[in-house]
């Protein structure tokens, strides 16, 4: 039987100081969970923490997929045969630099619903998705023995929100459903984030990167019947397109852990293994100390500056940490992955003009007399083509774009006017002649804000204006990119915006990362699944290709441009990373 008390925490009446490390499954796929959990006992860990994101498994209402990549129950398994208990973090709500912070999109198409709050409407539908989850979970709690140690109430609920009902809500459900192993609650380090995200009777954990005095000294003054323990130590960080890559020391990183251990704390490394944000599935953050300024949308790459790399090999800090970790365990040799693909440059064989591609791939466009949002329009995330006839004659005027989510391309009479970003302010004038012109806006979704008060942005176009009168009367075409590739008609290779089509032919399926020199903004397939976003704005310059993804023999590589790329834009096959 798992037990804590002030003095920590014990199994089956032996002492357990829990050693764990952040390793989330929707971020790595299958084939290679097994290497990247035995990576982590190596280090000298003997638990795995993982979130279950409520919007990867219910994409949309009421359908639910526990298969693959998603197969939490599988992966809770190999977990335990790798030897390793299992912290679980069902909460609606995430964080995790993921698109909404976990929280389906679909949730949005209700103007009325409030998000993380006891609203009847939300909690309906989290009751919906509980009864789904978390039966799946509880099977494999070690009150019936399986590996799970304790699960997650909320996730620093403290800095979103006072609504002690609505937490109270969350674990009576946990329990009603068959959760009875301890539940926690986990905040930052601060006198309001614990006294807004703690429940009476759960454990309080706390979240740091450093000072770990001083945030143990927080939780006991809140809290001081409860074990001091660390939910996530921060041993990296996460990057935003445009910004700089996030690297830390791996010595001041083992310092900080080494304290934090000497003060007698379980922890859990936030990240042990990063992996990657495949497809749409980034989120995005606020700038400025209310988490409510310039919108910043993440990376591709969820490396994290983690001691186990996005490929699964041990960095200079995992050997700091191992070091450490050896103190208080028996770590097992680490088991690095296999080799890497050759380096090679891969000819662009075919293309599929952007203008040609929409009407392809989108659904069934919809009139409306003002736009309609993504979520309005039945899409999570992609592409949506607006379309209004402006009447004319009339002077050049700025158009302006209100609630743009979150980039576009602006066309008059199918001429280039403008490429605007939420932030930018810009507003391109446009002129009219007799007659009236076609005004067309393609809006490209980012990821939505996944901390603060931005949560549960919606995407598309609230508004447009040219001059000072509203334009009415629009049509959009939503064109989904977060589902498989569908075959396309190729023609032959040729310039600008739209689909172009590669072969990779390998011998062995190994891991690889494609970089995209010349090339501007877009996405990249491979055997049709969506390695994510690529942005010339960097900090990230390749994409994580994984071997599972290959077969022997030829492979598909599919690039979506949106903008349109330079006359020597390249697709290249690198053996190592460039994150910037």
């Amino acid at each position: 039987m798992f037990r804590m008390s002030a003095e920590g925490f014990t199994l089956d009446g032996r002492p357990l100081r829990i050693l764990s490390g952040a390793l989330h499954y929707f971020r790595v796929l299958p084939a290679q969970w097994p290497q990247r959990l035995r990576m982590l006992r190596a280090m000298g860990l003997n638990t795995v923490e993982t979130y279950v994101p409520w919007n990867f498994h219910e994409p949309r209402p009421g359908e639910y997929d526990f298969t693959g990549p998603a197969d939490v129950g599988a992966f809770l398994r190999a977990a335990a045969d790798a030897g390793l208990h299992a912290l679980v973090r069902p909460s609606p709500y995430i964080c995790a630099e993921w698109e909404n912070g976990g929280l389906p999109w679909w949730l949005l198409t209700d103007r009325k619903l409030a998000l993380r709050c006891a609203d009847p409407r939300y909690l309906a539908h989290v009751d919906r998705w509980y009864d789904e989850l978390i039966p799946r979970l509880a099977r494999h709690q070690v009150t019936r023995g399986g590996n799970v140690l304790m699960m997650q109430v909320e996730n620093e609920y403290g800095s979103y929100g006072t609504d002690t009902g609505h937490l109270r809500h969350l674990a009576e459900g946990l329990r009603a459903r068959g959760v009875d192993v301890p539940l926690f609650t986990s905040d930052g380090p601060e006198a309001a984030m614990l006294q807004g995200g703690t429940l009476p009777g759960t454990l309080a954990t706390v979240n740091f990167g450093s000072r770990p005095d001083e945030g143990f000294a927080a939780l006991r003054r809140q809290r001081p019947a409860d074990p001091p323990m660390c939910m996530e130590f921060w041993c990296g960080w996460f990057d935003h397109w445009g910004e700089e890559h996030t690297v830390r020391d791996p010595a001041e990183a083992a310092a900080v852990l080494e304290r934090t251990l000497a003060l007698g704390a379980s922890v859990n490394l936030y990240m042990a293994h990063g992996g990657t944000n495949f497809g749409t599935w980034a989120g995005a953050n606020r700038a400025g100390a209310g988490h409510d300024g310039a919108y910043q949308p993440t990376v591709t790459s969820y490396d994290y500056a983690a001691p186990i790399d996005e490929r699964g090999a041990p960095t200079a800090t995992f050997h700091a940490f191992r070091e450490i970790l050896a103190r208080y365990g028996e770590p097992t040799e680490p088991e690095p992955p296999g080799p890497t693909l050759d380096p090679a440059r891969l000819p662009v064989d075919a293309s599929l003009p952007l203008a040609d591609a929409l009407p392809l791939l989108g659904t069934r466009e919809v009139a409306s007399p003002t736009p309609l949002s993504f979520e309005e329009l039945g899409i999570g995330h992609g592409l949506v083509r607006y379309r209004v006839r402006i009447p004319g004659p009339r002077g050049p005027l700025p158009l302006t774009l209100g609630g743009l989510g979150d980039r576009a391309h602006v066309r008059l009479d199918g001429e280039h006017l403008a490429t605007l970003w939420r932030d930018d302010g810009a507003r391109p004038e446009a002129a009219v002649p007799e007659g009236g012109a076609d005004l067309e806006i393609l809006v490209e979704s980012m990821g939505r804000t996944n901390y603060g008060p931005g949560l549960g942005e919606r995407k598309g176009l609230g508004s447009v204006r040219h001059g000072n009168q509203y334009l009415h009367g629009w049509t959009a075409l939503p064109v989904p990119l977060d589902r498989p590739l569908p075959a396309l008609p190729w023609a032959g290779p040729v310039p600008g915006a739209g689909f172009h089509r590669a072969r990779l032919d390998v011998p062995v399926p190994r891991d690889g990362h494609l970089a995209l020199p010349g090339w501007t903004k877009g996405y990249v397939w491979v055997n049709g699944f969506c390695l994510g976003r690529y942005w010339e704005r960097g900090p990230q310059r390749t994409l994580y290709l994984p071997w599972p993804l290959l077969r022997p023999g030829a492979n598909e590589v599919v690039v979506l441009e949106l903008d349109g790329h330079a006359p020597d834009a390249a697709i290249k096959v690198r053996p190592h990373a460039d994150l910037g």
